[in-house]
């Protein structure tokens, strides 16, 4: 069984930074890492995701703000998050897809932005 968990998560105004991260138990087959993000009432969302061969995509929304990159020797995918924006506060799953094993998810952080 993988195991996902998340740290970093908190509570800043409009304008900072802060980056979450987010270790496995499991870095032999993975796939890619993804974060994502859902705030009451609504469906979760991709926010970032990193294959294992480095390639990214971002939701529109974040692009040119949030950063993802992963660290295979520390097993461990990070967001940077720049320029926060009230919009931004939600809880923040990563997910970990394993090659023949299915997805993956971490138990979530919360991540709070104030005007």
């Amino acid at each position: 069984q993988v195991q996902l968990v998340e740290s970093g998560g908190g509570s800043v105004q409009a304008g900072a930074s802060l980056t979450i991260s987010c270790t496995t138990s499991a870095i032999i087959g993975l796939k890619a890492w993804g974060w994502h993000r859902q705030t009451p009432g609504k469906q979760r969302g991709m926010v970032a995701r990193i294959t294992a061969g480095d390639s990214t995509n971002y939701a529109d929304s974040v692009k040119g703000r949030f950063t993802i990159y992963q660290d295979n020797a520390k097993k461990t995918v990070y967001l940077q998050m720049n320029k926060l924006e009230p919009e931004d506060t939600a809880v923040y799953y990563c997910s970990g897809e394993y090659w023949g094993r299915g997805t993956y998810w971490g138990q979530g952080t919360q991540v709070t932005v104030s005007s």
